[in-house]
C-alpha cells in the first residue's frame, strides 16, 4: 500500500509517542468540545483543536455512529449520551479508589470527609465517608453544586489561573445561597489567591447556614480535572476541631491524606 500523507504521519507519530494518533486525536475532540461547553461547529472545533477540517470531519463522523458526539438541529455538534455510563462509571470507581483515605480523613477528624471534582462548570461530588456523629453533613454523591459557594469548589478554582478561574464562573452575577455566600468576583477571585497561598480554603456557611467545611487540593490528580477534599460538619464542631488541633496542624494532616491519595490517583 501506498503511504498517503496522513498515513505517514500517523505512523511516524505512532512510532515517537508510543499511541495511536487516529486516538488521540478523537479524545482531543472530546475534550474541546467539553471545553466548548458541550457544543461546537465543526469550524469551532476545527480552531480550537488545530486539526484540519477534513481530519476533524472523518473523525467526528465516526464518533456520531458510535454514540459519542450528536449532531443536533442547527447543525452543531454535541456530546453524545454514550459518554455518560463512562462518566458515571468513572465516577463511581474513582469515589472507591478514594474510600479508604476519606475513611482515614474521617477518622482523624471526626467529621464527613468529602472528594469532588470540576466538571463543565460545576463540583461534582464523587466519593464521602459519613461522620458517625448523629448530627452529621451529609452530601449526596454525584451530586452538582456551584463552585463559588462550597470550600471543594474554591479549592478547585484555587488550582485554574485566574482566567481559567472566572470563565468557568461566567459572567453572570454569582448567586446567593446564604447570607455569608461570596457574590463579589473580585473578592472571590481575593479568596482564591490567598488559597493558593496558605493550601487550603474555608466555606463558612456559604453554602448552607450552620455548615462550615475546609478543603484542599488533591495534587497529581489526573488532568485536567481538579479534585479536592474536604472535612465538613456543623459550624460549631469544625471551629472547636480547629481549634482543639490548631488549624495549620488539622490542614497538615489533610495534606498528608492528599498526598497519598494524589499518588494513587496519578495517571
Amino acid at each position: 500500500m501506498v503511504a498517503t500523507p496522513d498515513t505517514a504521519s500517523t505512523t511516524g507519530a505512532d512510532r515517537a509517542s508510543g499511541g495511536v494518533q487516529s486516538v488521540e486525536r478523537a479524545f482531543q475532540l472530546l475534550e474541546a468540545l467539553a471545553d466548548s461547553g458541550g457544543v461546537a461547529t465543526l469550524s469551532e472545533l476545527s480552531t480550537c483543536s488545530g486539526l484540519p477540517m477534513p481530519t476533524i470531519h472523518r473523525l467526528v463522523r465516526t464518533l456520531v455512529q458510535q454514540g459519542y458526539v450528536r449532531q443536533d438541529t442547527a447543525r452543531r455538534y454535541t456530546l453524545g449520551p454514550r459518554l455518560i455510563r463512562l462518566g458515571e462509571t468513572a465516577g463511581r470507581l474513582l469515589g472507591s479508589w478514594a474510600r479508604p483515605y476519606l475513611a482515614e480523613l474521617m477518622e482523624a477528624t471526626g467529621e464527613t470527609a468529602n472528594l469532588a471534582v470540576l466538571e463543565g462548570g460545576e463540583v461534582v461530588y464523587v466519593g464521602q465517608v459519613q461522620s458517625r456523629r448523629s448530627m452529621r453533613m451529609f452530601t449526596e454523591v454525584g451530586r452538582r453544586v456551584q463552585p463559588h459557594c462550597t470550600g471543594v469548589g474554591k479549592a478547585l478554582l484555587a488550582q485554574l489561573p485566574e482566567d481559567e478561574a472566572r470563565a468557568v464562573l461566567g459572567p453572570n452575577p454569582l448567586p446567593a445561597h446564604t447570607e455569608y455566600t461570596v457574590t463579589d468576583p473580585q473578592e472571590l477571585m481575593r479568596q482564591l489567591a490567598e488559597a493558593r497561598e496558605r493550601g487550603y480554603v474555608v466555606d463558612d456557611q456559604e453554602q448552607e447556614i450552620g455548615v462550615r467545611c475546609i478543603a484542599l487540593a488533591v495534587p497529581g490528580a489526573p488532568t485536567p480535572t481538579p479534585t479536592a477534599l474536604s472535612v465538613s460538619g456543623p459550624e460549631a464542631r469544625i471551629r472547636a476541631l480547629e481549634e482543639q488541633a490548631g488549624a495549620s496542624s488539622l490542614v497538615s494532616v489533610m495534606h498528608q491524606i492528599a498526598a497519598r491519595l494524589g499518588q494513587v490517583l496519578a495517571p
